[in-house]
Parts: structure tokens; C-alpha cells; sequence
């Protein structure tokens, strides 16, 4: 393997590869606190069709629930995501069917919570990838968390995710500790066991708007408190964290994940999950000269064979 071959090497050589080598060379020149990353993670870093991990996740555990207690399948969210009914849940709205499935995790305690999202991620596998769901990561994206981290880059991961459901794994998957990941928060309930031990419930609430479009540059800054130089998402709910990152003096990239494989991967144009969009994020990135990256033409691996 060649010098050139180790740095990024499931990535094919092309333009693409070469503007990303060229933007790690210049970052060097800035200072290391200036030096920082932010990664969505829905469709950036881990595949999110046909269903979203996390979904899957509550689907996972309502259906425990309903074996349980049944007359739960009754409740028209419920019922939709037991049937598969993909028609249902977009009538009902994403939003709503997911408050409800919150819902059945109300009153556990975090640690709780944090556990079985590992154990989920760690027994399921993807729908129809049949792989381990801890191995539907992007591989080229890996290999650029490395190099970024070489280059003394601190990283972060900006979903529109559970901040805890992905924290579960955060480090694991990725090499990103829990404090680096901004998510959706949900909200928290202070209370004491009868001895007095104090104790950390969830709620079904959120405590504050869905990480999206411009909250999360707002919670980048709330939580990280560092614009960052590079970001790469590939949704219209990215849009403003990557001109955010290129807003600034100095090197900078944003890069869109264009999923366009449909034999190993998926290929659709992916959108915001709680607004509405007035052009597709590839139409956005070209008008901005994003580095749109190919799944199909960029990617020479696309999915993790082995953990890290």
C-alpha cells in the first residue's frame, strides 16, 4: 500500500478525494483550537433507510411492550408501527408517531435507558442490508473521523437523533465521546429514592425544538460553544450547521453525502424530518460549491466489515 493509498483508502481517486486531502493539509495551518469538526449522523455516518435506527429502536421495544400489555396495539401510532404501515405513520406525522414511542421509555432512569440502546444496537441487524446495525456505518467516513482526529481536530456528531440513544455508542461506533454529541434532548426529571439517593428519570418531553435546520447551529454553539470548519451532513436538515462551517475566515469544507447506490446502498434525495424544504439539498450544495460526495462514484467501501 502506497503513501498515498493509506490516507483515506476506501475512498476512490478522483476530484472529490483530492479536495478533502487538500482541506486536511490546509486545516494544519490553523490554530488546534480551530480546529474542529461536526458530523450529522442519520445518513452521514450510519445508514438511515428504510427506517431510521433509532426507530427501529422503539419499534424493537414497543413490540416487547405489546407482548406485555396488548391493548396498546390499539393506539392508532402504535398500531401503524406494528403493521408496518408506512402510509399510517405519514399520515399521522413522523413527529407525532415518535413523541408517542418516546413515550414508552417515560419514567426509566438515563442509565437504564443508555443500556438498552446497547444492547439493541449491539443484537439487531439492518432491515434489509442483513448486517449487524453495528456495522451499517459508513466506512469511508471512519477512515475521515481518523484523519481529521490526526490533525488534532475535535469531534462532534450534530443529530437530529436522541442525544442519548446515540451516545449509547458513540464512542464505540465512532471514537466520539458522549459529551462531543448534540442531539435532540429530551427532558429530564430530578427525584430521590426513599433512601434519599437522588435519581435521573426521562419524561416523554423534548426541552427544547428538534435538533434541525438552524437549531443546530444554535445548539452547536449552546453545547460545543466552537463554529466549526468542517461539517458534513446530507439532508436539508444539515443545510445551516455546513454554510455555518464555511461562514468563517480561513480553510473550510462542507461536505453532503449524495446517496445515489442503489445496489449498495439506497439512492434518494434525503430531507428534513420537521420542515419543509424549497429545493433539494443537492440543487443547495452545487449553488454553494459543497463537496458533494457520491456514494456510488466516490466510495470504494461503503459499509464497516469488522468493529473497530
Amino acid at each position: 500500500m502506497t503513501a498515498r493509498s493509506s490516507v483515506l483508502p476506501s475512498w476512490r481517486e478522483g476530484a472529490h478525494r483530492e479536495r478533502l486531502i487538500a482541506f486536511l493539509h490546509a486545516s494544519e495551518s490553523l490554530p488546534v483550537e480551530q480546529r474542529v469538526a461536526a458530523f450529522d449522523n442519520d445518513g452521514t455516518l450510519w445508514c438511515e433507510r428504510p427506517t431510521l435506527v433509532q426507530f427501529d429502536f422503539f419499534a424493537d421495544a414497543l413490540a416487547t411492550a405489546t407482548a406485555t400489555d396488548p391493548s396498546l396495539a390499539s393506539r392508532p401510532e402504535f398500531a401503524a408501527v406494528l403493521g408496518g404501515d408506512g402510509a399510517a405513520i405519514d399520515e399521522l406525522g413522523l413527529t407525532r408517531v415518535a413523541f408517542a414511542l418516546a413515550e414508552l421509555f417515560a419514567d426509566m432512569e438515563a442509565d437504564e435507558f443508555v443500556r438498552r440502546s446497547r444492547e439493541f444496537m449491539h443484537r439487531a441487524h439492518h432491515r434489509s442490508l442483513g448486517i449487524p446495525l453495528m456495522h451499517a456505518v459508513y466506512q469511508p467516513m471512519l477512515e475521515l473521523l481518523d484523519e481529521l482526529r490526526r490533525r488534532a481536530f475535535t469531534v462532534s456528531i450534530v443529530s437530529g437523533g436522541g442525544t442519548e440513544f446515540v451516545r449509547a455508542v458513540s464512542q464505540e461506533l465512532y471514537g466520539v465521546a458522549p459529551e462531543s454529541v448534540v442531539g435532540t434532548q429530551i427532558a429530564y426529571e430530578f427525584s430521590r429514592r426513599d433512601d434519599g439517593r437522588p435519581m435521573l428519570r426521562r419524561t416523554a418531553k423534548i426541552s427544547s425544538a428538534p435538533n434541525e435546520g438552524a437549531a443546530k447551529v444554535s445548539q452547536i454553539q449552546a453545547q460545543l460553544g466552537r463554529r466549526p470548519i468542517f461539517a458534513a451532513g446530507n439532508s436539508g436538515g444539515d443545510r445551516e450547521m455546513l454554510e455555518w462551517a464555511c461562514s468563517g475566515d480561513g480553510p473550510s469544507l462542507a461536505l453532503l453525502v449524495d446517496h445515489d447506490d442503489p445496489i449498495r446502498e439506497f439512492e434518494y434525495v434525503s430531507t428534513a424530518a420537521t420542515f419543509e424544504e424549497h429545493e433539494p439539498i443537492t440543487t443547495v450544495a452545487q449553488r454553494l460549491d459543497w463537496l458533494v460526495v457520491s456514494i456510488a462514484n466516490d466510495w470504494a467501501t461503503v459499509f464497516r466489515t469488522k468493529r473497530r
